[in-house]
């Protein structure tokens, strides 16, 4: 389907998000939407979808116009969405998600549906399990689960806003053949995103927003030092691995076990010191988020010790350890991480030390407006959570952490967020390192890993190496690992020393 936007407006307050956008992309196209946090990707793709309605401007699909008052309009005319966090219903099954879009009988025809998902899934090499509950999908099948489903509303064009964050290379793979089979299809593939090398790697011809305005477009071969430009308005460079000075041992753990109905993770032995940074790297689904939720206090272990400068934390709950100077920072920002219906200055008073009855609306207020500036947040204090992008999202949760902590403890930090927000985020955390804030982080991204770790550890299928020293490995090297490849036949020796 041939989809046309002509002079798209839209404006939220004094916020302008979209500035006269005029595009066009022809059938069988993997058109990708470059742009830095904030730039007004994901709200011009919110208008062709039906999500929010633009100020001014029109719509106009195979040449004719069309008016999307919402979603459901929008997937009659052709066009689906998969959104950076899959709109689905963890708690019920793959088949029910599958179904419950589909208007007409109260009791749809499971059986025919049953069918249409398994030949969907089949032709994408999907294995999805129609009788699996959702919450035990990782997140690069739940966007399996959203794409089929399109499908099978009819979609024939996709708009994918920043897919790629929070699944692992093999499944970032398994989605760009998908995308590719799609575009083969006569399909009209619209992909956003911030991250260079997906856009490089994917896309048959890209445009680039900054600041609202489309600013620049581009068709291969891409040379990455003009879409950097075109991104930012000037020349970025990610800089030299800068390690951290470190001091003494502060979290010790010893034979840590922990496991759900799925993974058992065992006989984690490490030994972390002040201002030190490890990497959690590994397929999704294959133990960090565990080990991090247990090493919190979220989840209780099966066996072994967790001690911070030297106090005994093994079983006891996340506001103990709260209190001892952890701090946890998940991957799902508005189902674990943030309150949808607060707004900012809301979440800074939640955030902090009480002190008295009261609470202080002109204090929380003014460290809002301080740490919303610190952040370059894209908001207000009276801004929604949920009206916020996913990079500012990702900001407003690093900025409600406190000052003063001992171990942070961080699922993909730099999720949702451009080549210059990950560069000032990370300098805010090495800052936080030269203070003796040990941190403990999952990334997805390999280079991330390698560039801001000082060791890593390797999660495979509940499997953990023994520390790696970070300054030694490269991408390759790692990706093995990651992928269960060059793993002894006898288990690494784990670290026992006192100090790591």
């Amino acid at each position: 389907m041939d989809v046309e936007l002509r002079d798209i407006h839209k404006t939220f307050g004094k916020v302008r998000a979209n500035v006269g956008i005029r595009l066009h992309v022809p059938a069988g196209t993997i058109q990708g939407i470059l742009g830095e946090n904030g730039a007004g990707k994901s709200t011009l793709m919110k208008v062709l979808s039906g999500f929010i309605h633009a100020d001014q401007g029109a719509i106009l699909l195979d040449g004719r116009p069309v008016v999307i008052h919402s979603p459901a309009d929008a997937i009659r005319a052709g066009i689906g969405m998969l959104h950076q966090d899959p709109l689905d219903f963890p708690p019920m099954r793959v088949i029910d998600n599958f179904v419950m879009a589909r208007g007409g009988s109260l009791f749809p025809g499971r059986a025919a549906a049953r069918r249409d998902l398994k030949k969907l899934a089949a032709q994408f090499g999907f294995a999805l399990d129609p009788d699996a509950y959702v919450d035990s999908l990782t997140v690069g099948e739940r966007q399996q689960l959203e794409i089929v489903r399109l499908l099978w509303l009819g979609a024939r064009v996709l708009i994918f806003d920043e897919p790629t964050t929070g699944i692992s290379a093999a499944q970032k793979e398994r989605l760009f053949a998908a995308l590719r089979l799609l575009a083969d299809q006569d399909k009209t593939v619209l992909f956003v995103s911030h991250k260079l090398e997906d856009v490089e790697g994917l896309c048959d011809r890209v445009v680039v927003l900054r600041q609202g305005y489309l600013v620049g477009e581009a068709r291969p071969p891409y040379t990455t030092r003009q879409l950097v430009e075109m991104m930012f308005g000037k020349a970025i460079s990610i800089g030299k691995r800068v390690p951290c000075a470190v001091g003494e041992t502060s979290l010790r753990l010893r034979n840590l076990s922990v496991e759900d109905y799925r993974l058992k993770v065992r006989g984690v032995n490490l030994a972390v010191r002040a201002g030190e940074v490890i990497g959690l790297a590994g397929m999704e689904g294959s133990g960090q988020g565990l080990f991090m939720r247990a090493v919190a206090g979220l989840l209780r272990t099966t066996g072994g010790r967790i001690s911070l400068d030297g106090r005994n934390l093994t079983g006891r709950s996340h506001l103990v350890s709260k209190r001892h100077g952890v701090a946890f920072l998940p991957a799902s920002r508005l189902e674990e991480g943030l309150v949808p219906g607060l707004d900012l200055t809301e979440h800074f008073v939640l955030a902090e030390k009480k002190g008295g009855f009261f609470i202080d609306w002109e204090g929380g207020r003014a460290l809002a407006e301080e740490r919303i500036a610190e952040f370059n947040i894209r908001g207000t204090p009276a801004s929604h959570v949920e009206a916020l992008s996913g990079g500012n999202q990702q900001r407003a949760l690093l900025a409600l952490l406190r000052v003063s902590l001992r171990l942070l403890l961080l699922e993909h930090p730099t999720r949702g967020l451009d080549i210059e927000s990950t560069i000032y985020i990370w300098s805010k955390l090495k800052e936080r390192c030269g203070q003796g804030t040990s941190i403990l982080f999952v990334s997805s991204d390999l280079e991330e890993i390698l560039q801001y770790s000082d060791r890593v550890l390797v999660f495979f299928n509940g499997r953990v190496s023994p520390p790696l020293e970070a300054a030694e490995m490269n991408t390759d090297r790692l990706g093995e690992l990651i992928g269960g490849k060059g793993w002894p036949e006898e288990e690494w020796v784990e670290e026992m020393t006192a100090d790591g």
